[in-house]
């Protein structure tokens, strides 16, 4: 009845992957085991499909070789039960069927099946099948090791990732201070773990409290070090050395300048945007350069609004391109606005932009209470999003003017 040739084992250091044997034919059964364990495989026998399946459960079986027709559970109830179960490993189901069954191996496939031996079995048939099935488990579990080993990879780096997202936070000062004359407050959202975005604020000198924001081009670990690398560079004590001009009169732009030349690379292509301001408290005035920065907002409570600026050349991009020093009116009781462009950029499922008219009404509609703008904001570009994660880093800055400070 059955045709039986040599049989070639396995290599002795691979490892016995458990099959079960599922036909109420005990010979049948017995037969296709006998040619299993010969080639090297752990066989279990079941006498219909309810015990092969609990068989499958209990081993952690590879590789199901059954028949077609069981009393009970049979072949397709059996792949549609292994198929709906959750687990990592994946169970082969070689099935074996009459030749006058045909039409019933599509439904098999439809079931879960993977792979059909007629009947008789033969051992070169049973030999070929049994060991493709062996090649793509092994495979599989090959697969499944490395997945775990970039698994646990990526989780390393990102727990270094929020590890330098925090350090990066430590860098920017409270969200809300009181600096000699002025009540800051701000909002920070990286788009991602890290962020190319920076600011500061203090006081330099008796008459004069620096401001600055800077959003560096690109996203991600690039962009968040040399981020990092700024705010640990621009100081009090830095911006103070390097913003007053011969004359001793306030020069913002000579500051610029002077990263400028730091951070320019002839083959580099890291550069920032910037915009830094120094508020002369004695006579009203805000003295400050704009480099590729978007243009601040100046509002008072009563909803007046003007922008500042008029855009000028991003820090680091060109060698030898110039940086100017300008001076507006910033009397005590207005207060200034600075936003990254990811707030005017974030655009609407539907694709639009949220514009600098919805920012300006934004501001607008909080200018009574400038300390709440922040918040406000982010929560405008958030219903904007609806709720969606925003493409770039977000930066929104408010200095207010206090009087009789």
């Amino acid at each position: 009845m059955y045709e039986y040739t040599a049989i070639s084992r396995p290599q002795p250091d691979c490892t016995r992957l458990k099959v079960v044997v599922a036909d109420d034919d005990a010979v049948q059964r017995a037969y296709i085991s006998l040619i299993l364990k010969k080639l090297g495989y752990e066989t279990h026998e079941a006498r219909d499909g309810a015990e092969a399946l609990e068989l499958v459960r209990a081993i952690s079986a590879k590789i199901l070789v059954c028949d077609l027709d069981m009393p009970g559970l049979d072949g397709y109830d059996l792949a549609r039960t292994i198929r709906a179960e959750p687990g990592d490993g994946y169970v082969h189901i070689l099935m074996v069927t009459g030749q006058d069954q045909r039409q019933q191996r599509e439904l098999a496939l439809e079931a879960g099946v993977d792979d059909f031996m007629g009947k008789p079995v033969d051992t070169a048939t049973l030999t070929a099948r049994v060991r493709s099935a062996d090649r793509l488990l092994r495979h599989e579990e090959l697969l499944l090791q490395r997945s775990k080993v970039l698994a646990k990879a990526k989780e390393q780096i990102e727990d270094d990732l929020r590890a330098a997202a925090d350090a990066q936070r430590r860098l920017l000062p409270p969200a809300h201070q009181v600096v000699e004359g002025c009540r800051f407050h701000a909002a920070f959202q990286p788009s991602n773990i890290l962020s190319g975005d920076m600011f500061g604020y203090y006081r330099i000198c008796e008459s004069y409290t620096a401001f600055y924001a800077i959003d560096v081009a690109g996203h991600g670990v690039h962009a968040s070090l040399m981020s990092v690398a700024l705010g640990h560079l621009l100081t009090a004590e830095h911006f103070r050395a390097h913003s007053f001009g011969a004359d001793g009169r306030p020069d913002p732009a000579a500051l610029v300048r002077s990263l400028s030349e730091r951070f320019y690379r002839d083959d580099g292509t890291e550069y920032f945007t910037m915009f830094c301001g120094m508020i002369e408290h004695g006579s009203d005035l805000l003295h400050f350069c704009q480099a590729g920065y978007p243009s601040p907002y100046i509002l008072t409570r009563d909803r007046a609004c003007r922008q500042v600026g008029t855009g000028g050349f991003p820090v680091a991009l060109l060698d030898g391109v110039p940086f100017e020093t300008d001076v507006t009116p910033f009397a005590e009781a207005e207060f200034l606005v600075l936003c990254s462009d990811g707030a005017m950029e974030a655009e609407c499922p539907a694709g639009e932009a949220f514009g600098e008219a919805r920012v300006e009404a934004a501001l607008a509609g909080s200018a009574p209470a400038p300390h709440t703008i922040p918040g406000n904001l982010v929560s405008a570009l958030e219903a904007w999003r609806e709720g969606r994660a925003l493409d770039d880093d977000l930066t929104v800055l408010v200095c207010e003017r206090t009087p009789n400070q």
